[in-house]
């Protein structure tokens, strides 16, 4: 069983968040869609209750009138008198005799009526007016510029301390196969990951100290939420228009997150038939991977499609849309299209299925991985993974050696000196393999004697096995149990050699009369000339001698 680190239980924790995050969207679209627009009332910034639409008079009419009249009443320098009186049988309620705001049965909240809510809001609002009027102070203003510097020593203090943890302590819950094998340390993509939370962390600290610090001062809490209110609104305005319906950013951004949270959910849909379903059923590997996928794809398209409707959006005004990206499959993306369809054939087909070793091309080979619907991967014996486009397999001749039954031969071909007895070389070849673990029983061993060769007389050695990933290791072990029996028995593994053999004798040359008659001339000027070479080096030699002699006797 795997063991559970700290790493894995968070990110366990985080999918299902976003899992239950979606589900929760999916349940409070309905409320959403039926909600009353409301407003805020706020006093000094600070934020009291929201009021709904009376009639004709939207929220955000009679929230801006009331926040006016409750501004002025704050820099008055008399404290003001919030009363509620009723009029045309509503309570109203009124700040130094000036009206403020008229409350409904609407507006009252559940199990209270107008009235009750109307003495709770007038509360309320006496309260934050007498707040406001003290946050005016020069004894507030110096306990809040206290609290703002000690918050952000705060911050700084776990800024500098949530380094250090990150560092020393949680890194030692970090799985070591996330190591580079290498190095021994984090691989890049890993450490990206966790530094990137580290900082999203102390950024995030921040800003919550930044909007504390702007909430102690009533001008910086009134600008941080006018900038807020402008932001909000700017992000909430249309920009989007599709038929008679209008999106904002917001609801471009609440449509892509639940995007997100659709393919979350199909992709644990997928890992969990993988994993615990389809495992059961007893199916092949290949026959499990096409079964998650198709459901991986149907659940996002179907989801996209509920998602769609449940948002609003009527697929009618997309048919344009559609067109034009069939225009733009068929002339610019037809690499895509062509790989789509190629992944689609082979998932359908089955040719190849996850799990099966192949063959492609000259150099390629190793087992399927995973096959998606553009690409194909494939882990060599070097432990290195391949992308291949799905078009190669149908373009191309591919080797399956596990397609229909894994069972595949093997041919070692093996040589032996002449003067070898092929019976006992037979026998030796077939106790050699016929032990080895990886070889199978049924079909047995053969041994055939192929040819005889210049320099040997050649076998071929056939064993079958179910391992064709593991071919080469066993024809490595085969080869070296074959050496030492052969060893062991006195057979000779010869080695290419040629043998010259020259006799003696004379070879009957014919030559044209012409050309004999050429060689004798050239045979009797050689020998002129060689006759003539040794007599005069010989008169040279007597004339030498006798001037030596006459020299002699002079001396005398």
């Amino acid at each position: 069983m795997r063991r559970l680190t700290p790493l894995l239980l968070a990110t366990q924790f985080l999918r299902s968040f976003l899992i239950g995050a979606l589900a929760c969207i999916f349940m409070l679209m309905p409320v959403w869609a039926q909600a009353a627009p409301t407003a805020p009332i706020r006093v000094d910034g600070l934020r009291l209750f929201e009021v709904s639409q009376l009639g004709n008079y939207s929220a955000k009419n009679r929230t801006e009138e009331a926040n006016a009249i409750l501004e002025a009443a704050i820099k008055s320098p008399q404290v003001p008198q919030v009363e509620v009186i009723e009029r045309n049988q509503l309570p109203v309620i009124r700040v130094d005799d000036g009206y403020l705001l008229t409350v409904t049965q609407q507006d009252a909240l559940a199990g209270r009526t107008a009235e009750e809510q109307a003495e709770v809001w007038a509360q309320q609002i006496r309260e934050a007016i007498q707040q406001a009027r003290y946050q005016q102070s020069s004894v507030y203003i110096r306990s809040a510029l206290l609290l703002a510097a000690s918050s952000v020593l705060v911050t700084l203090a776990l800024h500098w301390f949530l380094g250090r943890i990150w560092n020393r302590w949680l890194r030692r819950f970090i799985p070591k196969e996330m190591n580079d094998p290498e190095t021994g340390r984090l691989a890049g993509g890993i450490e990206l990951l966790l530094q990137s939370t580290l900082n999203l962390g102390r950024v995030g600290m921040w800003l919550v100290t930044a909007v504390y610090i702007s909430n102690l001062f009533p001008l910086s809490r009134l600008w941080s939420r006018r900038i807020l209110d402008t932001l909000v609104g700017t992000l909430a305005s249309p920009v989007i228009s599709l038929g008679e319906d209008s999106y904002s950013i917001v609801d471009m951004v609440v449509l892509i997150g639940l995007f997100l949270g659709l393919i979350i959910l199909a992709r644990s849909t997928r890992k969990l038939l993988r994993s615990r379903v389809l495992q059961v059923t007893k199916m092949s590997r290949g026959a499990q991977e096409a079964i998650a996928f198709l459901t991986n794809y149907g659940l996002i398209f179907v989801g996209t499609l509920v998602l769609l409707q449940l948002w609003g959006l009527d697929l009618s005004s997309l048919t344009i849309l559609a067109s034009v990206l069939g225009v733009g499959i068929g002339l610019g993306l037809q690499g895509i299209a062509k790989e789509f369809v190629s992944g689609l054939v082979i998932i359908f087909e089955r040719p190849i299925q996850v799990g099966d070793f192949v063959e492609v091309g000259e150099e390629l080979m190793g087992t399927v991985e995973r096959i998606s619907i553009r690409s194909t991967e494939i882990r060599t014996l070097d432990q290195v993974s391949i992308i291949v486009p799905n078009s190669h397999f149908l373009e191309s001749e591919v080797v399956n050696w596990s397609h229909g039954s894994p069972v595949s031969r093997l041919k070692l071909p093996v040589g032996v000196a002449y003067g070898s007895n092929p019976s006992a070389v037979r026998s030796a070849l077939i106790d050699a393999v016929k032990e080895h673990p990886d070889v199978l029983g049924d079909p047995a061993p053969r041994v055939w004697l192929k040819e005889f060769g210049d320099s040997s007389i050649n076998f071929e050695v056939l064993v079958w096995i179910t391992e064709p990933r593991k071919q080469f290791q066993i024809k490595s072990d085969l080869y070296f149990r074959i050496e030492a029996i052969l060893r062991h028995r006195h057979v000779e593994i010869p080695f290419p050699q040629r043998d010259l053999h020259v006799r003696a004798g004379s070879l009957p040359v014919e030559l044209s009369p012409k050309l004999e008659e050429s060689l004798a001339e050239l045979s009797e000027g050689f020998a002129a000339w060689l006759k003539h070479s040794i007599n005069g080096g010989a008169q040279e030699k007597s004339k030498q001698a006798n001037q030596d002699n006459g020299g002699a006797s002079q001396r005398d």
